[in-house]
């Protein structure tokens, strides 16, 4: 399993905290209800993907 880098890993405590909290919201603004929703967001603010190789997510 590759390991995150520190600012993938803080991006995600981030808005996983967020989401426990119920302050994530979508791009519509709605908020964010499911948990896989806010990975999601996560994975996709931090640049990295769960469908791709590490040497793939390190060049995003």
């Amino acid at each position: 399993m590759p390991k995150e880098s520190e600012g993938r890993k803080d991006t995600m405590e981030r808005v996983m905290h967020e989401f426990k909290y119920g302050e994530l919201k979508s791009s519509s603004g709605d908020k964010v209800k499911s948990r896989e929703q806010a990975v999601a967001i996560g994975m996709s603010e931090a640049g990295s993907s769960n469908q791709e190789d590490k040497k793939a997510n390190a060049h995003n």
